[in-house]
């Protein structure tokens, strides 16, 4: 029978809910939060028990220029990573600091994750592992849909909501200014949510990805190839269901892209009459990801 996280890991998750201080309802004052590292502890446990010991970086140089080029040459640095699992942002950080070096363990240091407020609200346990890294937390166009398509909700009510999600997300994109400023790395899952097999909805890209290149210099795209915690699809809106398998997991970025040359080559190639151009961007942006991913498939 498949190891559930709640199941194999359970034991840690009530010691974690012991010290976790996250705030349980998002507003614009809360919308930034340091990693809590009491939290983090049990996260590195999970990842040893379940990332072979043969995972690591496939191309070590690209993540290194991307990092020189934020630290050396005062550039805005923008990751954009595939999702797959809850295992991925805890994942990059682990395997930045298990490469060893220096400016590895400076980078890991620096990821600051975009993460819907959700994983704030809809568990403590689910929170309590989240707290673990540093994130700013947004209202996701995704949950606002879901939340006005609710019948039993009225117009005011969706107004209100309406006005809450702008208000966080206006707070939220002024604080990852402010981070990106300070040499910070931010980290954003391009789709949204993660990927579910056979839904490939859940792998394109939201269309508010544009905004992100248009507030950086440079974009890393990374590759996630392998997966030790994997969406139950009979419950697959319950994280904790998730199942446990070691895998050998690797990450694979691209070269170092330049955001406005990026778009601008797009567009440029985008008939005058096209009826979304942000869309394209972000669907290019995601076959490039796609590229990524293949490659580090190809070198495993």
């Amino acid at each position: 029978m498949a190891d559930t996280l709640k199941g194999k890991y359970g034991k840690y998750f009530a010691e974690m809910a012991q010290v976790s201080h996250a705030a349980e309802k998002i507003d614009e004052t809360k919308i930034y939060e340091e990693a809590n590292l009491a939290t983090r502890k049990y996260m590195n446990i999970i990842l040893d028990d379940n990332f072979l010991p043969d995972s690591g970086l496939i191309n070590p140089e690209n993540f290194k220029a991307f990092y020189e080029s934020v630290v050396k040459e005062g550039k805005t640095g923008l990751i954009l990573m595939e999702h797959y699992s809850n295992l991925d942002l805890p994942g990059i950080i682990y395997l930045l600091e298990k490469h060893g070096e220096d400016w590895s363990k400076d980078f890991a240091s620096r990821i600051i994750a975009v993460a819907g407020m959700k994983l704030n609200e809809a568990h403590p346990l689910v929170r309590a592992w989240t707290e673990g890294f540093s994130r700013v937390v947004i209202y996701p166009t995704r949950s606002l849909n879901a939340v006005n398509q609710k019948e039993e909700i009225t117009e005011e009510e969706k107004a209100e909501e309406e006005k809450r999600a702008r208000k966080i997300n206006f707070a939220a994109m002024r604080k990852v200014d402010e981070l990106k400023k300070q040499g910070k790395i931010i980290l954003v899952f391009p789709s949204g949510t993660r990927y579910r097999p056979g839904c490939p909805d859940t792998k394109r890209g939201l269309r508010e990805i544009d905004s992100y290149l248009r507030l950086f210099e440079n974009v890393l795209l990374v590759g996630v190839n392998g997966n030790s915690l994997r969406i139950d699809m009979e419950n697959p809106d319950d994280m904790l269901a998730d199942i446990v398998v070691q895998d050998k997991i690797t990450l694979t970025a691209s070269p170092i892209i330049n955001c406005k040359e990026f778009r601008n080559k797009v567009l440029a190639t985008l008939p005058e009459d096209t009826p979304d151009p942000k869309q394209v961007i972000v669907d290019t942006i995601m076959a490039e990801l796609d590229k990524v991913h293949e490659e580090g498939a190809s070198k495993r």
